[in-house]
């Protein structure tokens, strides 16, 4: 019988030939070894993209009380911060910046919650003192800048005492203002790119029953603050005028983007020369009847 005959009758195993099992095996080998390098690799990623997420959905309060902190230049303080980033709550507390010791608070606390909006991010402000309902602000992050738009609302967003602002220091700390300060707006968007900054839309600020203990009146009238912003070639605006009281108060202003400029003056009404004339030292330089106020 032919010898190819023999190793082809039927039944017979085939023949593996020295060698052929060991490289079956460290094939077999290598291929276990890519394979478990391959499910490690995903492992590992899944497990870094799992903490990164869990990271951003529960950070803490504190992290955006900080972020505040700094660009306010300490100025606005986030105190006792509780919750998330996207969901939490802080006593809000005006300072006049690092190292002053001036400081006020609101009475309660001011909660948030920070969703999805298309492709911006939704903040809506709670403050039971002082906001009516919600405040909500529309946030629109990018490279470099940031745009916030605040939404308009029916009558006034919200209103605030004015004896709040002493903690900034300097001079509102040596006014210690009397009455509220009332804010409305029909839509404000602020945008900021490389220190700069534009504005579109109008909001008004209303001052009313402003007292000081700079004067011995027990009223000094009611304001309003009037910012108009086109986005135009023309800078923001921002018109002051007395509606009524003893102080009379004039003047407007402009945004350049990097300065703010005013420009006004101050007089007390016939009758209330002297009551007023050491407040109206405070304002700026006199002349005669007038004090000229400036600012930038």
């Amino acid at each position: 019988m032919a010898l190819t005959g023999w190793l082809r009758r039927p039944g017979r195993p085939a023949t593996r030939w020295p060698g052929s099992g060991y490289a079956e095996s460290t094939l077999a080998q290598a291929a276990w070894e890519r394979t478990r390098k391959a499910v490690a690799r995903w492992g590992w990623a899944g497990l870094v993209f799992g903490g990164v997420l869990a990271l951003v959905a529960f950070a803490p309060a504190t992290w955006l009380a900080d972020a505040v902190a700094t660009r306010t230049q300490q100025k606005l303080l986030l105190s006792d911060a509780r919750g998330t980033v996207w969901n939490g709550s802080a006593v809000p507390v005006l300072t006049g910046g690092q190292d002053s010791r001036s400081a006020t608070m609101l009475p309660g606390r001011t909660s948030w919650k920070i969703g999805l909006r298309g492709l911006a991010l939704e903040l809506r402000v709670r403050q039971p003192c002082c906001i009516n309902d919600e405040l909500v602000l529309l946030l629109r992050p990018g490279l470099g800048r940031l745009s916030v738009q605040l939404m308009p609302g029916t009558g006034a967003l919200g209103e605030w005492p004015a004896a709040w602002l002493a903690g900034l220091g300097a001079p509102w700390n040596t006014l210690q203002l009397g009455g509220t300060l009332r804010l409305s707006s029909s839509g404000l968007t602020v945008d900021t790119a490389a220190g700069r900054w534009n504005l579109v839309g109008q909001a008004d600020l209303h001052l009313s029953n402003v007292a000081s203990r700079l004067s011995k009146l027990d009223r000094l009238g009611s304001y309003r603050l009037h910012l108009a912003a086109t986005g135009t070639d023309q800078p923001p605006a921002l018109t002051l005028s007395t509606l009524d009281g003893a102080l009379l108060l004039s003047g407007t202003g402009q945004w350049t983007g990097s300065q703010f400029r005013f420009r006004g003056e101050a007089r007390a009404a016939p009758g209330a020369e002297g009551e007023l004339d050491n407040l109206l030292n405070f304002f700026g330089r006199r002349q005669g009847a007038l004090s000229i106020i400036s600012i930038g």
